[in-house]
């Protein structure tokens, strides 16, 4: 019923930017918490950015000041913006939806989730 799709990953050095998008089909996700996760090779799955209905934005330390959570509700497309990379950011990113109007910090508050975009920080 519902799909999301992520792009914009790639290949940068450190210290580039870079911005993911997450197209959302199915269904409208403007009253809906969305949220960016990352997956690093050997690591489990974290957190890294919401944004809720209101909207209201939380993000992880490790991103604070350096990635923007926004939306665009007549397109239904969440984005990252990434600035400032380090090799550390390297991983697949994932775009997420809840069901509800969350915080969005949390893995389990999401129902939908898309496929993954890689993001490659080289040194």
């Amino acid at each position: 019923q519902v799909q999301l799709v992520e792009s914009g990953g790639g290949l940068v050095q450190a210290g580039g930017s870079l911005r993911l998008s997450c197209a959302a089909s199915g269904r409208t996700f403007s009253s809906y918490t969305m949220g960016w996760f990352r997956q690093a090779p050997g690591k489990e799955r974290e957190f890294v950015a919401s944004i809720s209905w209101i909207p209201s934005t939380f993000y992880a330390d490790s991103v604070l000041g350096r990635f923007t959570i926004s939306r665009d509700d007549a397109k239904n497309t969440v984005y990252l913006e990434m600035n400032r990379l380090r090799p550390e950011d390297t991983a697949v990113y994932y775009c997420a939806a809840s069901l509800a109007a969350t915080m969005g910090t949390r893995e389990y508050e999401y129902y939908y989730w898309g496929q993954g975009t890689q993001v490659t920080v080289s040194s």
